[in-house]
């Protein structure tokens, strides 16, 4: 799977998110910021971006995702 085939996924999952995707063809980290994730639990942020993924998981297609996320004021404080 290409880098920018995830991240179009989680584009698509989640709208407006600000996505970085690094990788190997089946090993992927993302980097994904978005207001939605304002308020949830790590967990519910997790799933949030797992969710746009799952076909391309179950099919084995896209075999690992680590995945940090933040909210746009997080990104600030970090510099991304």
């Amino acid at each position: 799977m290409e880098i920018e085939a995830v991240a179009q996924l989680i584009r698509q999952g989640i709208p407006g998110a600000e996505v970085q995707v690094s990788g190997d063809g089946s090993h992927f980290d993302a980097v994904v910021v978005s207001e939605v994730f304002e308020g949830l639990t790590p967990i519910k942020k997790q799933r949030l971006v797992m969710d746009t993924v799952k076909p391309q998981i179950a099919s084995g297609e896209l075999h690992a995702l680590s995945i940090k996320t933040l909210t746009p004021a997080q990104a600030a404080d970090q510099g991304n």
